[in-house]
């Protein structure tokens, strides 16, 4: 979002040719990403938001500090993405069921990074007050087919690129079938509903500027968070 004198005008970048002219309809800006430089001027913006797309991105760092970058000076970024406790089950079922049909396991599920990595990242890339914190979401499926129906419907199929020519190998209807039973068996409800877990990483931080609170030096406090417990517990007594 950028400050066009007294009216706040909003531009988005949107991959999908359709949900552009969606977003053009609501007479929002729409530009369609060619690669991952952010096409702005440093200092455009006073709010940057990216909701569920970041884990998609080859150069992670890089893309954070564009945007620290495309901020203006106190401009806000908010943020989420997936994080690495996502579909814990489906991966785990996955690999043990290649790996006993097959003997090896080939890649299917995209790397995810973890809370620690992305409050690292965004202090790594310049952000003043940091802030990152993690939601867990339980989703429940009728059978694990239908959750890989959903995953590709949303577009979060796994994506590698080829190395040394050899392409990942299909998953073949026995190993889809034995992950169906080791997926039933080990992550299943008494209904007979199985359980995805989704782990959704939000992220906040500023660019920097002056005036902005600061943290305090570690070490530096004046008062004893463990005393503060202690006569809180007494008055309660």
């Amino acid at each position: 979002m950028r400050d066009s004198g007294r009216v706040k005008a909003i531009t988005a970048l949107e991959p999908s040719a359709s949900m552009r002219a969606a977003l053009e309809q609501a007479d929002i800006k729409v530009m369609a990403p060619q690669n991952e430089t952010l096409p702005f001027e440093p200092a455009s913006f006073d709010l940057v938001t990216s909701v569920l797309g970041l884990h998609w991105a080859n150069d992670l760092p890089g893309l954070l500090m564009q945007i620290r970058t495309v901020l203006k000076p106190d401009g806000l970024f908010l943020g989420c993405l997936f994080g690495g406790g996502t579909l814990a089950e489906l991966r785990t079922a996955l690999i043990e069921a290649e790996s006993e049909i097959t003997g090896g396991i080939s890649p299917r599920l995209s790397p995810l990074p973890g809370l620690q990595d992305m409050a690292g990242l965004l202090q790594r890339t310049g952000f003043a007050l940091p802030v990152a914190d993690v939601e867990r979401v339980t989703v429940r499926y009728e059978h694990p087919i239908k959750l890989m129906q959903d995953l590709k419907g949303m577009g979060e199929q796994a994506a590698f690129a080829v190395r040394d020519g050899q392409e990942r190998r299909p998953l073949s209807p026995r190993i889809l079938a034995r992950m169906a039973e080791i997926y039933a068996a080990r992550f299943s409800d008494p209904d007979g509903r199985i359980r995805a877990s989704f782990e959704i990483i939000w992220l906040s931080g500023w660019a920097p500027a002056a005036g902005q609170p600061k943290p305090l030096r570690p070490g530096s406090g004046k008062f004893s968070l463990a005393e503060a417990v202690k006569n809180a517990r007494n008055e309660t007594d």
